[in-house]
């Protein structure tokens, strides 16, 4: 059976003012499908450059990218949804109609979208702040917003961008065992990008370490522990220790370089 996802030979690079900035090249990767995988790396890596091209909000300069072996050629939101660390919600919509815009904008019928985005509140513990708007929702309820929205266009993949990184570590945690269960429910594909060790171990079954700029995979781990995982466990405590050394060693090598 094919990948999900599978990248080909991906190379971007950005023009500045100061020349050609290489983000990223060489890049081989498959995704399986309903596998939860995370992006690894040094920041600055190219990251969040790869999972936009993946979403099709960015050409690479080279390569290709497949969506269930057919290429990908722009967003399409039938089959993939993006979450990012700034949850972007429209601020004079309610957490319900932030939830209905997407299939506000597919046509969907008032009921049907209004049907939806309730049927997602309520089991995300928003029940009662469907009215409020997002200046009255807390940094974790805001992000749940979002990811709600995404789940409502009912796509396969979810690519998502640091969701949790502006929250406080002990939100940060909730969030993610959250997270775990809507993925049991909806069966989606996840490509996940974080900067925390923790986080990626918690959540992915595989973990994709990125060399600092031009980015390219410098290993693949996978995690051999069931759900619900325990952080103290000895093969997460030596799974950090080896994801650490790879990033810290990339991490020097970006700032000797001036990366």
């Amino acid at each position: 059976m094919s990948a999900h996802i599978e990248v080909r030979d991906l190379a971007k690079s950005y023009h500045t003012a100061s020349g050609p900035v290489h983000a990223l090249t060489g890049i081989d990767l498959e995704v399986q499908r309903n596998e939860i995988l995370t992006l690894l790396g040094p920041s600055g890596c190219g990251k969040s450059t790869l999972l936009s091209i993946m979403g099709g909000m960015l050409r690479p300069d080279r390569g290709t990218v497949l969506i269930g072996g057919v290429p990908s050629d722009g967003p399409d939101p039938r089959k993939i949804a993006m979450v990012f660390q700034d949850p972007g919600l429209f601020p004079w919509r309610t957490a319900l109609e932030n939830v209905e815009f997407g299939l506000e904008l597919q046509g969907s019928p008032p009921g049907r979208r209004r049907g939806i985005a309730l049927g997602l509140l309520e089991p995300l513990g928003l029940k009662g702040f469907e009215a409020k708007y997002p200046r009255e929702l807390s940094g974790g309820m805001k992000q749940r917003v979002a990811i709600a929205r995404a789940l409502a266009l009912d796509s396969e993949i979810l690519l998502m961008d640091e969701p949790f990184g502006a929250l406080d570590e002990q939100t940060r945690l909730l969030m993610g065992e959250w997270l775990l269960g809507v993925v049991r429910q909806t069966r989606k594909t996840i490509v996940f990008v974080t900067h925390s060790l923790q986080e990626a171990i918690l959540l992915s079954q595989r973990i994709v370490v990125m060399t600092s700029r031009p980015g390219r995979i410098k290993a693949v781990y996978e995690v051999p522990l069931p759900y619900p995982r325990d952080p103290t466990a000895p093969e997460a405590t030596a799974l950090r220790a080896a994801l650490w050394g790879q990033i810290r060693e990339e991490s020097l090598r970006a700032m000797e370089s001036g990366l």
